[in-house]
């Protein structure tokens, strides 16, 4: 009987640990010096995504079609004391998608402290992301199962 009670209060223990990490209660700001840019993110689960990913540690980047949905997000965001900016988006234009991207590294600041964080000491460029996936889908990759390759600089990564 002993040994019923003390392994129901080992699970007990276990699914505590499992309910706050899921929840973030657990966790201390994981995606710290990570800029996450977030489309659609002003209602609904692109909202909460957000809102996650900011409580995380991150610096979120807001977008929406509509500047008034933006402004509201962001000021909702802010008033939480979280990292976030924001910048109108129609991810069907390509000039709008730009000015997405381009929105953190504005902050000159914000940019030279990331890249501190960085082993290469540089922001990660397109072109390192097609290198790395034009090798996985060649033949000299045809060995390669079920891995993960992380493209972040040299960033620890937790996956």
């Amino acid at each position: 009987m002993r040994k019923l009670g003390l392994l129901l209060s080992r699970c007990a223990a276990a699914w505590k640990s499992v309910r706050m990490a899921s929840s973030g209660m657990a966790r201390r700001a994981p995606l710290t010096n990570k800029v996450a840019l977030v489309t659609a993110s002003t209602d609904g689960i692109g909202f909460a995504i957000a809102r996650r990913l900011a409580q995380d540690g991150a610096h979120v980047v807001i977008s929406s079609r509509k500047q008034q949905n933006v402004d509201r997000a962001v000021a909702t965001l802010k008033g939480e004391g979280l990292s976030v900016t924001g910048t109108v988006c129609h991810v069907g234009k390509a000039e709008d998608r730009e000015r997405l991207v381009a929105t953190l590294w504005m902050d000159k600041e914000r940019e030279e402290s990331i890249k501190e964080t960085i082993r290469i000491r540089r922001i990660g460029t397109p072109e390192d992301c097609a290198g790395i996936v034009s090798f996985m889908c060649s033949e000299d990759a045809s060995y390669i199962t079920g891995e993960t390759v992380v493209v972040a600089g040299g960033i620890p990564s937790r996956l």
